[in-house]
Parts: structure tokens; sequence; C-alpha cells
């Protein structure tokens, strides 16, 4: 069976302060579109939805524009920028670097699965 869906027509979107996600469901991959405007920090905008202290998703990604700084909990950090290809393990803050919009392809399937969703 071939599946084929364009991210013109996302399955869903979830907003959140500063950004957002839009997410394709297909049969073995979950995919993800994020796009986070300048001054978004995932502490800040989407900490609260999730109710952690840092992002508890695996995030395997591609820049397609715009930079990104991500720190782990342990301290060490990295910047990414458009063209980057990244894996991120859970226990991580993110946060727009400069003024231009970040958007990033996300193909672990935490993201399109559960990114911004709210805790209950």
């Amino acid at each position: 069976m071939i599946e084929v869906k364009t991210i013109d027509k996302p399955d869903e979107r979830r907003d959140f302060p500063r950004g957002h996600l839009e997410a394709l469901h297909l049969t073995g991959l979950d995919f993800a579109v994020g796009v986070f405007e300048p001054g978004w920090r995932w502490t800040e905008s989407v900490g609260p939805l999730a109710g952690t202290r840092s992002c508890e998703v695996h995030h395997n990604g591609f820049v397609v524009k715009g930079r990104m700084r991500i720190r782990m909990n342990d301290g060490s950090e990295a910047e990414i920028g458009e063209g980057d290809v990244f894996v991120v393990p859970p226990g991580h803050d993110a946060w727009v670097v400069g003024d231009e919009q970040v958007v990033v392809y996300d193909f672990a399937g935490g993201m399109a699965k559960e990114y911004a969703k709210a805790k209950s």
C-alpha cells in the first residue's frame, strides 16, 4: 500500500503562543512541520501545555529555515540552522535565535503525536 499526503493539507494543526505545528499521520510515520516565531521559547510557549519542566519529546528533524538554540537538561547546548539535520533526545529547552521564523520538519513521530497537547 502506498500512502501519499501533502504538507499543504495536514491532518491536524496545533497552535501555541508564537508558533504552531501541523501534523500528518501515515502508516508507520507521523510527520510534523513546526513553525516558531521570533521570541518563541519552549519553556514559555509549550511548557505550560506539556506540564513538564523541559521538552520530553524525542526529535529527529531537519531545519528548513531560521536558527534555534537547544539546551539539554545537563547544560550542554547546540545551535541548529537552515539545512541542518538533528537528533535531540528528551530533556531539553529550545528557543528561536534572531528575528527570523524557524521552520522544522520532524520525523520522529513524538512531535506529531504529543507535542503541544495539553496534559489531562
